[in-house]
């Protein structure tokens, strides 16, 4: 089966099932040239010409990768010789070359530039990548050679054998290998169900989003918008071929948001609110509660099957968290320390909305709106104030120039790199020496065939490969940034900023990998372990060192003045705990779905709005608002890999504050620490348990002691 993508944070389109990353399969070139998946791209640096390929390549290539794949396991297998981790473990790691070449590439294009014809394709190709997986995991002979390797023990393997070793058994037992023929069978129907649910759950979300509109032609109607939202919308109404003089508004974050944060008009923030939160939760077509119903019920089915409890026990058993009672006992501390701070924060937001504008009743549309008029007059900061300064050109380069001083690595911008949108840009990552170290493409701007949200993603993942070569890695990021304007370039908000800091320590994970196996390499790591780069990299965009860097006015050139820097820093734990909160409480609904049994009450589609409230009991302080709901769009939990894995991100923020104390104690571009930070955690990727690693950057286990403090929780 391919090699399961590694995107972050909004994640894959799909849930590949089988033998995760150490299950990957082989290739044959022996099908016809005119196809370009089948024959070596010839280009700077073997990236993927993207005009080259058309639609109607993908089914025909993942057809070809599966039966090459078929082939090289059927080799596998007959090897006469008695098993070994060269002819076995290995042999098993280096295959599935096509296969992993084709999927990278439709699966990423799935979630950044996809169409009807795509996600047709998607639900065609779905059932035969599940049941080719678990084709390979099920293949009795194949998992006795893996097991005999197994059994001799680790004695003469390095650390990085050792943990391809356990992983590969890992993979065959945690997907059927030990079931009897009658319940691989029931697996195997199972997975395919699950993984097709899992791109129609997507589908469903991104119909939803692409379906509304909000259109104004009265210029009223636009009240307390920052001047570069309204010539936003006028440009979306031109491309969405409205009405002369009107402006659209759209569920795209760049719009979606600063609506609903600055618009005067609260009945358009209230109708802008029920679109967004009732995506798949409406009576048509795309509704998504008998989806996500059905795919809790399967993945329950399929973790007991195995043998686990739920699914939570089954996914955590791979994790740092290892148990739901740990990941509970984990939230629930949060909590503890988060709820006195957030009611006292929305206990002080009522009062401001009733002082501002008698609002008797805070409604959740409301709270971005006074939050930010609040935040202002505390700190006279705002994001429009700073918009200015943080012009998307000057942000990119600031967090080049960032990687440089903290690793040594340079950007240098390629024309000669073939693409899959106009919008995208590439770069050629070189080391200190010079040296190519990887291939990184940026793609900022939403567009109907991209998802919401921002991610990071590999086409190409670091390995050694053939006669001891480094592959180097092609990694990417996508985000939805603010668009460029007839007379603004793209400024961002400082949220768009750390979010692009954050994908960015994604990315450095990707292009730093300096592994041996694909499948440890990289981000390809324990999914509680992974948030650490990526949130760790946010902290430098609230140290003047760093804003000095990039944060200059778009017209005047002038850096930010360092009282606004001082006031980022002041204001970054306001609303801390009603932020906590709101994480604490969309942990909780995944633990919810995923901690339930397939003999328990498993919700019914008529049940999912009341199951999702009794997960957020006492966590949620607005007044409940009907139509809408997290569950049905919940795309971390339902389309991606964040299943049972959602806590991750507050896990991480325990081990990223602890973390950058350490930067604070020698400089936030300390050359010794970013160096062990680069070879511990970065280059290290999955070779070692995330334990192992953290200890040996910062010689201890994290203390929690550091995210509570930096959050003002304590």
């Amino acid at each position: 089966m391919p090699k399961r993508l590694a995107i972050f944070d909004q994640k894959k389109p799909k849930e590949l099932n089988g033998l995760k990353d150490c299950l990957e399969v082989s290739t044959r070139l022996t099908s016809p040239p005119m196809n370009p998946f089948f024959g070596t791209y010839n280009n700077a640096f073997g990236t993927i010409p993207f005009s080259k390929i058309q639609i109607d390549h993908f089914v025909p290539a993942i057809n070809q990768g599966i039966e090459d794949a078929k082939v090289e396991v059927d080799v596998i297998v007959g090897n006469t010789d008695s098993p070994s981790f060269e002819n076995t473990i290995l042999a098993l790691e280096n295959s599935g070359e096509l296969l992993n070449k084709v999927t990278s590439v439709f699966f990423n294009l799935n979630s950044a530039e996809t169409n009807d014809k795509m996600q047709s394709i998607a639900q065609e190709i779905s059932p035969l990548l599940t049941a080719h997986g678990n084709e390979i995991a099920m293949n009795a002979d194949l998992f006795a050679r893996v097991k005999a390797v197994y059994d001799q023990g680790f004695e003469g393997l390095t650390p990085e054998q050792t943990t391809l070793l356990e992983k590969s058994y890992k993979g065959f037992a945690r997907n059927g290998a030990n079931l009897s023929e009658t319940d691989k069978e029931k697996l195997k129907e199972i997975d395919t169900k699950k993984s097709q649910l899992s791109l129609t759950f997507g589908e469903n979300v991104l119909k939803e989003s692409n379906a509304f509109q909000m259109v104004l032609t009265d210029e009223a109607d636009l009240d307390g918008l920052p001047d570069g939202i309204k010539e936003a919308a006028a440009a979306t109404a031109k491309a969405k071929g409205t009405e002369a003089n009107s402006w659209v508004f759209t569920l795209d974050y760049p719009s979606y948001i600063p609506f609903v944060t600055y618009s005067t008009r609260r009945d358009l923030r209230q109708k802008m609110h029920r679109a967004f939160g009732s995506k798949g939760f409406q009576n048509n077509e795309n509704n998504n509660t008998s989806v996500i119903e059905e795919l809790a019920q399967l993945r329950a089915e399929r973790a007991q099957l195995l043998g686990f409890e739920s699914h939570a026990h089954y996914v955590l058993a791979e994790r740092m968290a290892e148990s739901p009672t740990k990941v509970y006992d984990f939230l629930d501390n949060i909590q503890e320390k988060a709820l006195p701070f957030a009611k006292k924060e929305f206990d002080e937001l009522s009062a401001y909305a009733k002082q501002l504008d008698g609002i008797d009743q805070l409604q959740k549309w409301d709270a971005s709106y006074y939050a930010e008029k609040l935040k202002k007059e505390k700190f006279s900061i705002d994001d429009e104030l700073l918009r200015p300064y943080f012009q998307l050109k000057k942000v990119t380069e600031g967090v080049f120039l960032s990687a440089e001083k903290l690793f040594g690595i340079t950007f240098h911008k390629r024309t000669d790199i073939d693409t899959y949108h106009e919008d995208v840009v590439t770069y050629e990552v070189q080391n200190e020496m010079g040296e190519h170290l990887a291939v990184f493409y940026a793609d900022f701007f939403p567009r109907e065939g991209k998802r919401q949200g921002a991610w990071m993603t590999s086409f190409r993942s670091q390995k050694i490969g053939v006669n001891g070569i480094d592959q180097r890695p092609h990694v990417s990021i996508v985000c939805n940034f603010t668009k460029p304007t007839e007379t603004k370039p793209s400024l961002l908000t400082f949220n768009e900023v750390t979010t692009l800091f954050h994908e960015f320590g994604h990315a450095l994970h990707g292009m730093l990998a300096n592994g041996t196996y694909a499948s440890l390499s990289g981000t390809s790591v324990y999914w509680d372990f992974v948030e650490l780069p990526s949130q760790l990299m946010e902290n430098w965009c609230y140290e003047k060192e760093c804003l000095d860097l990039f944060a200059k006015h778009y017209e005047t050139g002038e850096s930010i003045p360092t009282d606004f820097i001082d006031k980022i820093k002041k204001s970054a734990n306001f609303m801390a705990g009603m932020g906590t909160i709101r994480q604490v409480g969309l942990g909780r609904i995944d633990m919810g779905w995923h901690s339930l049994n397939a003999t328990s009450n498993m919700p019914v589609a008529s049940e999912v709005k009341k199951f999702e409230k009794k997960q957020l009991e006492g966590l949620d302080f607005y007044p409940e608002v009907k139509e809408t709901i997290t569950s049905t769009a919940f795309s971390h939990i339902f389309q991606g890999g964040y299943s049972s894995g959602y806590y991750s991100y507050k896990w991480a923020e325990v081990l990223d504050a602890d973390a950058f104390e350490a930067f604070l104690e020698n400089g936030i571009f300390d050359k010794a620490t970013a160096t062990s930070f680069k070879e511990n955690i970065l280059s290290a990727g999955g070779t070692e348990h995330p334990s192992i690693l953290y200890k040996r950057f910062r010689g201890r286990d994290a203390k929690p002691d550091a995210l509570l403090k930096r959050a003002g929780l304590m």
